[in-house]
C-alpha cells in the first residue's frame, strides 16, 4: 500500500457514482471540492455520494472543500471574447460595465489605488499581460505586452503590486459555513497573503464551535512564499498550488520554492501537499509523459505527503487511469525514500518530549527489524502524527473509535485508518491491534509487527509503550 496520499479532484469526469466506487477501490485518500465550480447542490451529491461508498467499504476518505479566495476577474464581455493585439492599449474602469477590446471593467473597484506606473496585471493563466501607463479619475490605461484571448471572469493578478481587497469574501463565508455545517475535514484556503489571513479564518471556526476541520494554506504568490514559516506555524499544512503560483512568480522559480517549503513542513510535522499537472497530458491521452513521472517521484523522494489531482479528474478524458498511473508512480518512487534520513533529520530537529522520542524508536526498530507494520491506538491521532514524521519504511495503522479523527489522519504520510470499538482493557487492546492488522493487510507466520500508544486510555497525554510482537 502506498504511503503518499492521494487526493482527487471531483469534477464532470469523476463525479458519477460508478466512476468514484472504481476510485476508492483504487486507494484514493482524499475527495477534493473546488468552490471556484462548484455550488452547493453539486457539493450535496458528491458528499452524499463520498458517505455512501464509505460505508459501503468501511474506508475513511476525507473531504476537502477549496475556496474560491479573495480573486479579481474581469466583468462581463457581454458574452463575447476580444482579441488583444500586442502593443494596443485597453482602459481599465473602476465602474461595473460591459466590456469590449477598448475599455473593461474588473470586480475589484478599488484597483486603480493600488497600481503603479509600470505595474503590470496578468490575466488568466498568464494569456495576457498588461502594463499600466497612465493612471486617472475614472480608469487606468494599460498597453498589451503580452497577445491573447479577453473573456469575461478571467482571474486578474498583479505580481508586482499588492491589491488590498478582503482576504474573506461573502462566498466564502457561505462556504465555510456549508463545510462546517456539512462536517468536511479540510478546508484549503485560495490565495492567502499573509498568516493574518490563516488566522481569520480560524477565528471564524472558533465562532462555529468547529475544531473539527482543519485548515490548509494553499501557496499561490509571492507574499505567501515570503511569509511561509508563519504560515505554516498557525495552518495545520500547506498546499503548494504550482499552478497560479506559476502565474504569480516566474516558473523556474516553483522547483526550488516546492523544494524549500517540503523540508519547512516536515519540519515541524505539519502535512504538505503538492499540487497541479502532475499527469496533464492524461487529460487527452491515456499515458504519461515521461516529465511528469518525474515529477511525481520528486515530490514522493522529497517527503511531501499528499499529491494532488485536478484537472486529470476533472474534466480529463482519463481518470480512472490517471489515478492508478499516479499510484504506480508513487508505489515504484517510494521504495527509494531515505528513510533513515528523513527519521535521522526528525530526531535532531524534535522537540524533548516522551511521544517524539518514543516515535524515533518506533520507527528506527520498525526499519532494523523489518516490522510489516506499526500500529497505534488512538484518541486525538497526535501519536500517528508524530510517527508519520519520522518517516517508518512500514505502515502505521491508526485504530480509533473516532470517525473524525481517522479522516484527520487521512493526509499523513504512511497512516492508515481502521474503526474499531473503544477499548476498555489494555489485554484487549493488544488483542484488538494484531486483529485489525489482519483484516487490514496480508501478514505471514513470524511477521513482525509495533504496538505503540498511550495507556490508560483518555488519561495519559503522551505516547508511553512500545511492545513488539511476531505473529
Amino acid at each position: 500500500m502506498n504511503k503518499t496520499k492521494i487526493v482527487v479532484t471531483v469534477g464532470p469526469a469523476s463525479q458519477d457514482y460508478e466512476v468514484l466506487k472504481q476510485m476508492f477501490l483504487s486507494g484514493l485518500d482524499v475527495i477534493r471540492i473546488n468552490m471556484s465550480h462548484a455550488d452547493e447542490a453539486f457539493c450535496d451529491d458528491i458528499i452524499r455520494k463520498v458517505n455512501a461508498l464509505n460505508q459501503e467499504f468501511h474506508t475513511h476518505v476525507a473531504l476537502l472543500m477549496d475556496l474560491n479566495g479573495p480573486t479579481i476577474v474581469v466583468d462581463s464581455l457581454g458574452g463575447k471574447e476580444y482579441v488583444l493585439a500586442k502593443e494596443e492599449t485597453i482602459d481599465i474602469y473602476y465602474d461595473h460595465r460591459i466590456g469590449n477590446q477598448q475599455a473593461i471593467s474588473v470586480s475589484y473597484e478599488e484597483i486603480g489605488k493600488d497600481l503603479k506606473y509600470h505595474s503590470h496585471l496578468i490575466l488568466g493563466e498568464n494569456e495576457i499581460v498588461l502594463k499600466v501607463i497612465d493612471k486617472l479619475d475614472d480608469h487606468i490605461t494599460c498597453l498589451v505586452e503580452k497577445a491573447g484571448m479577453l473573456r469575461e471572469n478571467m482571474k486578474v493578478i498583479s505580481p508586482d503590486c499588492r491589491l488590498n481587497f478582503p482576504f474573506l469574501t461573502e462566498k466564502d463565508r457561505k462556504d465555510i459555513l456549508y463545510a462546517h455545517e456539512h462536517q468536511v475535514d479540510f478546508l484549503a484556503l485560495s490565495f492567502v497573503r499573509s498568516h493574518e489571513n490563516i488566522l481569520e479564518v480560524n477565528d471564524l471556526l472558533i465562532q462555529m464551535n468547529d475544531n473539527r476541520m482543519s485548515i490548509l494554506a494553499k501557496i499561490e504568490t509571492e507574499e505567501a512564499v515570503d511569509d511561509i514559516d508563519e504560515m505554516i506555524r498557525v495552518s495545520d499544512g500547506i498546499m503548494i498550488a504550482r499552478g497560479d503560483l506559476g502565474v504569480s512568480i516566474p516558473i523556474e522559480r516553483i522547483p526550488g520554492i516546492q523544494k524549500m517549503i517540503l523540508h519547512k513542513c516536515h519540519d515541524v510535522g505539519k502535512v504538505s501537499l503538492v499540487a497541479t499537472e502532475f499527469l496533464s497530458s492524461m487529460e487527452s491521452k491515456s499515458q504519461p509523459t515521461r516529465a511528469e513521472v518525474s515529477d511525481i517521484a520528486n515530490a514522493v523522494l522529497d517527503g511531501c505527503d499528499a499529491i494532488v489531482l485536478c484537472g486529470e479528474t476533472t474534466v480529463g478524458k482519463y481518470p480512472l487511469e490517471s489515478l492508478t498511473t499516479l499510484e504506480k508512480v508513487i508505489e515504484s518512487a517510494e521504495e527509494d525514500i531515505p528513510y533513515s534520513e528523513f527519521s535521522d533529520y526528525a530526531m535532531r530537529t524534535e522537540e524533548e518530549g516522551i511521544t517524539g522520542s518514543l516515535a524515533y524508536s518506533v520507527a528506527t526498530c520498525a526499519f532494523k527489524l523489518h516490522a510489516v507494520a506499526i500500529v497505534t491506538p488512538t484518541v486525538t491521532g497526535y501519536t500517528a502524527r508524530k510517527i508519520s514524521r519520522f518517516r517508518p519504511v512500514c505502515p502505521i495503522i491508526a485504530l480509533s473509535s473516532d470517525e473524525a479523527v481517522l479522516k484527520q489522519l487521512s493526509l499523513c504520510f504512511g497512516v492508515n485508518g481502521v474503526s474499531i470499538p473503544e477499548f476498555t482493557s489494555f489485554d484487549k487492546m493488544m488483542k484488538q491491534a494484531v486483529t485489525s492488522l489482519k483484516e487490514f493487510m496480508d501478514t505471514s507466520e513470524k511477521d513482525k509487527i509495533i504496538i505503540t500508544g498511550g495507556y490508560p486510555f483518555r488519561e495519559v497525554k503522551y505516547t508511553n509503550f512500545m511492545r513488539i510482537e511476531e505473529l
